[in-house]
């Protein structure tokens, strides 16, 4: 019995003990440790994006300013470009020197002069005229230097130039009204370049200008108009495709009064001058705008490179619309230099205006002096 309780105590014992060894606190199973990676830096506050404006479907794009171009002025402006008559100096000028300078000038040498002229497209009556004179100069004076013959060739084409003519262009406004300027000629001489050309040099004389687009045929010919406008600030007057130039041109006046400009510059349609019926509708387009305002200017625009035919045209546009200047276009070195002194010596009309390059501001105005010292090489 004794042993029974023993036994029991020591079981009591033994179990306390392992109780109290599995409460122990260092024994006490512990939660595992979860590693806190640290906490990334603060981003700095973006603000919200604003989205730009969408336009609706449809609209058109702003279009941007045009920049508006400020032309040199007009005066000098031939004697910077004449250069560009080097081409007709060595057809015209340098042929008429090497046969002056020749130790005896003969008849044979006379002989060969007119045919240098003509084959420059001086013409016939021009060239006879010319020769005729400078050949009874020569023997008056009984010279053979030749600087004094060449000085008398100088004087000879100067005076074929009639350098006292008027060539001024009469574009200030008068009596309320702005100067009209109708630019007339046949297709494919550089009229309505020209036209835009005229109105870089009238802007940059200071003068405020209006173009009327009255080539109503050709839309091309309208569009170009207006890029010439707009390059340098001048207002533009159109009408719908094929609609009458007559009424174009009477509204470009009449805008161009309301508006105060001081010069209106007309565009009309490329003409064949073989063609009657057009030929009238020219002058109808002249007639329907002095209802209005009196025409200053009624330029004749021609090709320098036609030679002779150029002189045809000039007569019949003079005929139908009263021409009051010539503009010869291409005078760059392509031309023969001679057809100036045709259109000066035969028709009597002042040439007012040349075309020395395809430059915008190869508008000149001609000046006789420096023309013959251009063609001539001094």
């Amino acid at each position: 019995m004794a042993i029974v309780i023993v036994v029991i105590v020591v079981a009591v014992l033994v179990v306390a003990g392992l109780a109290a060894f599995l409460l122990a606190p260092s024994r006490r199973a512990r939660p595992p440790i979860v590693e806190v990676p640290p906490a990334p830096p603060a981003k700095p506050a973006i603000k919200p994006e604003v989205e730009p404006a969408v336009k609706p479907e449809g609209a058109e794009p702003e279009a941007a300013a045009p920049v508006i171009e400020r032309p040199p002025p007009s005066a000098g402006r031939l004697v910077r470009l004449r250069d560009r008559l080097s081409g007709s100096r060595s057809t015209l000028g340098r042929g008429l020197l090497a046969l002056l300078s020749k130790d005896t000038i003969d008849d044979q040498t006379w002989e060969e002069l007119e045919e240098v002229l003509l084959t420059s497209d001086v013409g016939v009556a021009a060239s006879t005229a010319l020769v005729d004179r400078l050949r009874e100069r020569v023997r008056v004076l009984g010279t053979r230097d030749p600087e004094q013959v060449r000085e008398l060739l100088r004087a000879e084409l100067l005076e074929t130039l009639h350098p006292d003519a008027d060539r001024s262009l009469h574009t200030a406004p008068h009596d309320g009204h702005p100067a009209v300027v109708l630019v007339v000629g046949v297709n494919g001489t550089g009229k309505t370049t020209t036209c835009g050309k005229l109105a870089r040099v009238l802007v940059g004389d200071g003068r405020t200008v209006l173009l009327g687009a009255a080539d109503t045929f050709r839309a091309a010919a309208v569009e170009q108009l207006a890029t010439w406008a707009e390059r340098v600030g001048a207002t533009v007057v159109r009408g719908a495709e094929g609609s009458d130039p007559a009424s174009v041109a009477f509204d470009a006046v009449a805008t161009g009064r309301r508006d105060g400009v001081d010069t209106v510059v007309i565009d009309t349609a490329g003409r064949l001058h073989t063609k009657t019926p057009l030929m009238d509708e020219l002058a109808k387009v002249k007639r329907v705008v002095e209802r209005d305002a009196p025409v200053d200017e009624v330029l004749l625009v021609l090709d320098a490179t036609t030679g002779q035919n150029g002189l045809i045209q000039a007569r019949i546009f003079g005929s139908a619309v009263d021409v009051t200047g010539v503009v010869l276009t291409k005078l760059d070195g392509s031309a023969k230099g001679g057809i100036v002194l045709a259109v000066q010596q035969e028709l009597g009309v002042p040439v007012k205006l040349v075309g020395l390059g395809e430059g915008p501001d190869d508008l000149a105005p001609f000046e006789p002096e420096v023309f013959v010292a251009a063609l001539l090489g001094a």
